[in-house]
């Protein structure tokens, strides 16, 4: 854990791992809410940074939070969500092949995955998932799509996420959903926030 002072408010804390990333923001989002943080207007993860912007004195909290011994989350911490999906993607048999699988176990093997949103960005309501083994981990398309449809379940490198809204992009699309991602009228407008575990369930294809 190694706190950077990186404005005359804001502190950006780098781990080693998505997993740190989790535990840190989940403990100081326990000790915020508790009061003991002091002022800190946001706390923003990514993918090995927790970055606190808001901070009275940074160079003091961040020699505080350098001695926590932050424990690792349960896999039960933290809201859950269900997502249901089509396993209809066109790169599904290349992933299938990937993954040295038939691509009818492939929704098995997503089905059974406790993911968790990692971080958000890229898009509204973006959020990179984390939780997939490391066998099951496969390489970014060689030619990106210029439009991926709205709703596309995909996988790159670690990572698993649903595009909110059509847009570029290079991962593999194994997916589908109905599922609104993003929806500024709702409260929370996210589906996906950081610490909110994930389940994809199958449904069946339209007929």
């Amino acid at each position: 854990m190694r706190p950077l002072v990186v404005g005359g408010e804001a502190l950006l804390i780098e781990l080693d791992s998505a997993d740190e990333v989790a535990a840190l923001h989940a403990e100081l989002l326990r000790r915020r809410d508790a009061g003991e943080l002091g002022p800190v207007r946001e706390l923003v993860p990514a993918a090995r940074t927790v970055l606190l912007d808001g901070v009275r004195d940074p160079a003091a909290l961040g020699a505080r939070i350098a001695r926590w011994e932050v424990a690792p989350l349960a896999p039960t911490q933290g809201p859950q969500v269900t997502v249901p999906v089509r396993f209809d993607g066109p790169d599904l048999a290349e992933v299938a092949r990937l993954w040295g699988v038939d691509p009818r176990e492939v929704p098995g093997i997503v089905g059974a995955t406790d993911f968790r949103v990692a971080f958000c960005g890229f898009a509204p309501g973006f959020g990179y998932l984390t939780g997939l083994p490391e066998r099951f981990h496969v390489p970014r398309r060689a030619s990106p799509r210029t439009a991926v449809p709205a709703g596309s379940l995909a996988l790159a490198g670690e990572y698993a996420g649903v595009y909110p809204r059509s847009s570029p992009g290079g991962w593999q699309l194994i997916g589908s959903t109905d599922a609104v991602l993003w929806d500024p009228l709702r409260e929370p407008a996210a589906l996906f926030a950081p610490g909110v575990r994930v389940r994809f369930t199958e449904e069946a294809g339209r007929g």
